[in-house]
């Protein structure tokens, strides 16, 4: 991960490439538990809270506030709020399908590219 300094070559064009670093440390500090963060299918994937395994059944409750119990594989763990927005998706924690979808949605509705360039 580049530094703010470092990103200046890239000038204006720096924005679509890393999230600032302000924006990072941010992230950091914001308060995630790994137990409990998920994302369940739900037609589409939807980031929700494990409540409780039991059985091969999980329960978890959506953002929406909805309480769904589905089969233990169709929930998948998601990354904390640092790696949001990570421009070198091998770093996260867990490359799952839903994690690399949700991290590409928000790059592209923040207009930040996926693009190499260190």
């Amino acid at each position: 991960m580049s530094t703010d300094a470092e990103m200046e070559q890239y000038g204006p064009a720096a924005i679509y490439l890393q999230k600032p670093e302000k924006e990072r440390i941010e992230a950091q500090n914001t308060p995630f538990d790994a137990k409990t963060a998920f994302f369940v299918t739900d037609e589409l994937y939807v980031k929700c809270k494990l409540i409780k395994r039991e059985g091969g059944k999980a329960t978890v409750e959506t953002e929406g506030g909805k309480t769904v119990t589905v089969k233990e594989e169709h929930i998948h763990p998601r990354n904390p709020p640092k790696f949001n927005k990570m421009e070198d998706m091998a770093m996260m924690t867990h490359l799952n399908k839903p994690s690399v979808l949700f991290n590409l949605k928000e790059r592209f509705a923040s207009w930040m590219i996926y693009a190499s360039f260190i």
